[in-house]
């Protein structure tokens, strides 16, 4: 019978998840800090364009997003922070030191990711499993603790005393103090609550329980809002809402076009490859910013353009409607009056 409930101990059974979710958070801080510098903001790859481009279609956290987004200094901050807690959380479950607490922090991380870039994925719904997942394990690993081959167990093992104290099986690993008759309520209400969760987010971000599914990284989208034209200038604010999050919106044309549908001004893409800083104001930390052959948008970048045409001033009060066309043939309208 020792033998059998040694086998079937489930903080024993757990060690794989343990060892892979560990590897997964640990990995991030080990990528970002030694493989290479992901938190210089001046370096491609920089961790705060990645966050960035969860904004457009966060859930709930879209308001914390977008502060840090407008916000460079805080955003890195808050980088490094999270960074450091990744690596925490992650070496301290690979050695099941501290188990349980550091189970909640799996849980927060996994849910952040979850609410914030659940939407993001080309092909299967890259981040939405990440994050469904995560929450899942996080909890699993709070209820179970490390078993055999961990720290907390040779804590426990050879009775140091903090293992003494009434609070440690509620960090580290052990029997959780709950009444048997509780235990599986607890069980039950948590998982109901993940699965729940899950339901809900893969309805929200991907149609995956009923109507249309559909797929937010696959096209890009721009929106076109602000829109104005005054003296020499016509100005609008640029923002691209979705596609795929490691290439940006090749935008080749941008033109106006007047009631009887006749075009008054066009910029090529070459036009639009030469423009400055002075006809781009943007708003986040994501650029859009002239390429070698066109006007790149990524993913979440948010942008005030302003292009001056002698043309302009010209122009006869009326309603006018913007085109912006992308490489990939897609387009985008929007109407602007002149007084």
């Amino acid at each position: 019978m020792k033998n059998l409930s040694i086998k079937n101990d489930a903080r024993l059974l757990v060690l794989a998840v343990r060892l892979v979710i560990g590897w997964t958070y640990f990995s991030a801080f080990w990528r970002r800090t030694i493989l290479e510098n992901k938190l210089d903001p001046e370096t491609a790859g920089y961790i705060g364009e990645k966050f960035n481009h969860f904004l457009p279609n966060a859930l709930g956290i879209k308001p914390i997003i977008q502060y840090l987004v407008e916000n460079p200094d805080m955003l890195w901050l808050n980088m490094v922070i999270f960074t450091i807690v990744e690596g925490i959380v992650g070496l301290f479950i690979l050695f099941g030191l501290f188990t349980r607490l550091m189970s909640i922090g799996v849980f927060g991380l996994a849910m952040g990711i979850l609410l914030g870039s659940g939407w993001i994925g080309t092909t299967c719904l890259d981040e939405w499993q990440i994050g469904s997942l995560g929450i899942a394990t996080g909890f699993i690993l709070f209820l179970t603790g490390s078993g055999k081959y961990s720290l907390d167990n040779y804590l426990i093992k050879n009775k140091y005393a903090i293992t003494k104290k009434k609070w440690f099986p509620w960090i580290g690993s052990g029997i959780l103090p709950i009444k048997e008759s509780v235990f599986p309520k607890v069980v039950l209400m948590g998982s109901l609550f993940v699965f729940g969760m899950t339901l809900m987010t893969n309805q929200v971000f991907h149609g995956g329980l009923w109507g249309t599914l559909h797929n937010k990284s696959v096209k890009p989208k721009l929106e076109i809002t602000a829109s104005k034209l005054e003296m020499k200038t016509l100005s609008f604010d640029i923002y691209r809402t979705e596609g795929v999050d490691v290439y940006g919106s090749w935008v080749i044309g941008i033109e106006l076009f007047d009631e009887q549908n006749t075009k008054v001004l066009a910029y090529s893409q070459n036009d639009l490859a030469s423009l400055t800083k002075s006809n781009i104001d943007n708003y986040y930390v994501a650029k859009v910013k002239p390429g070698k052959h066109s006007l790149i948008v990524p993913l979440g970048a948010k942008a005030k353009m302003k292009l001056n045409h002698p043309i302009i001033e010209n122009l006869q009060s009326g309603k006018y409607t913007i085109k912006i066309t992308d490489i990939s043939g897609a387009f985008w309208e929007n109407v602007v009056h002149k007084q």
